[in-house]
């Protein structure tokens, strides 16, 4: 069998070992620890915020900022649909409902009149959101401008998902940098990972601050153990932050390699009956940290998204739909849901194509080849 291509697979630099070695060589194991201090100022001066909070994963982070927002039972909260579960699933921790909005097609991030269309009809039924939680998918920068325009006239905080945006910028600021809170995640599959593990970041100091002290279990100042709030078991490891350090090292290569993957597909494979892209709009920098494709199966002579897909992995070639909406996600049923059926199209047409910092020219060769195959048979 071929030698297995992953969609996107961990790239160590050569400097995570020393940090983690330092980590053991000091007995700094359990989780707070210098390198945790040291991640997070290394991501605050990357991100441009005045605070951050490394902790244990993306989700983690999420469930944080709702609580910081005062997001409870019984409340709103709104959610771009086309995402992966984790944007959403912290809202139902604390008892509140998801509202979700679609998509737009430039960026395929949340549309911004379909945004205020959706809070005027949540106020009209006597329900103000409490949170706007909106993404930036495979690294695009969502219209953050708009976003923010309706957000601040309605006074409703905005929590930006960058889990797969940092070192994207949107008009030069990074993503998880312009609302009220942003967050980070660092899951295997990432443009940089610390083996498991995510940020919430933002220039509030109380705010982060307390987001480190519930992360912590909550425990209050006392010599015994005491506990006036409810906690969470959410902060990062010294181990953990070790790699992150070393992988904070080779970002700014892991970015440019990912781009340079994004522009080899688009070279090769545009001209196919189709075939597209997503597009970086004027201002925008997107990391590409998934390299994405659209198959308009009018135009393209038979061959659909699905094709590829099962072509690509009879070659032990891994690739994947976009991110199946959430208000198309059983577990959401009935959730309130504002739409334009661009997600939809967007998950029946559109595929992730390998996209690792580590990819070989001849894995990239091997699948464009494959796809390139298809189309003329």
């Amino acid at each position: 069998m071929n030698t297995k291509i992953w969609l996107s697979s961990p790239h160590m630099g050569t400097a995570e070992f020393e940090f983690v070695k330092e980590a053991f060589d000091t007995n700094w194991i359990a989780p707070l620890g210098p390198h945790v201090d040291g991640f997070e100022e290394d991501l605050a001066a990357f991100t441009g915020v005045a605070q951050v909070a490394a902790l244990s994963s993306g989700t983690a982070a999420l469930h944080l900022a709702l609580v910081l927002a005062g997001v409870g039972r019984g409340d709103e909260v709104i959610c771009q649909s086309m995402t992966f579960s984790a944007s959403a699933n912290p809202i139902t921790y604390l008892g509140a409902t998801p509202v979700f909005v679609d998509s737009e097609p430039e960026t395929w991030n949340m549309d911004p009149l379909l945004l205020e269309h959706a809070v005027k009809d949540r106020l009209a039924k006597g329900k103000k959101p409490k949170a706007i939680i909106p993404v930036h998918l495979y690294g695009m920068p969502a219209h953050m401008e708009e976003i923010m325009a309706v957000a601040n006239y309605y006074d409703i905080p905005v929590i930006e998902d960058a889990a797969e945006a940092l070192g994207s910028f949107y008009k030069q600021q990074a993503c998880g940098s312009i609302g009220k809170m942003g967050i980070l995640s660092f899951n295997g599959n990432k443009i940089i990972t610390t083996s498991g593990g995510g940020a919430l970041i933002g220039d509030n100091t109380a705010d982060i601050q307390q987001a480190r002290f519930l992360a912590t279990q909550a425990r209050d100042a006392a010599p015994h153990y005491q506990h006036s709030h409810i906690g969470y078991n959410y902060r990062m490891s010294n181990v953990c932050a070790g790699i992150g350090r070393g992988q904070m090292l080779v970002l700014k290569d892991r970015i440019a390699k990912r781009r340079d993957n994004f522009h080899y597909y688009q070279t090769q494979l545009s001209a196919l009956p189709g075939v597209s892209f997503l597009q970086e709009p004027r201002g925008f920098f997107s990391n590409r940290w998934l390299s994405t494709v659209l198959i308009d199966p009018v135009l393209s002579k038979g061959v659909s998204r699905e094709m590829i897909r099962l072509a690509l992995e009879k070659e032990n070639i891994e690739s994947r739909p976009l991110w199946k909406p959430m208000h198309l996600q059983p577990v959401f049923e009935g959730a309130p849901a504002y739409l334009n059926g661009v997600s939809a199209t967007l998950f029946k047409n559109g595929l992730c194509l390998p996209s690792g910092s580590n990819l070989a020219i001849t894995a990239l060769e091997r699948t464009v080849n494959m796809i390139k195959q298809l189309f003329e048979k």
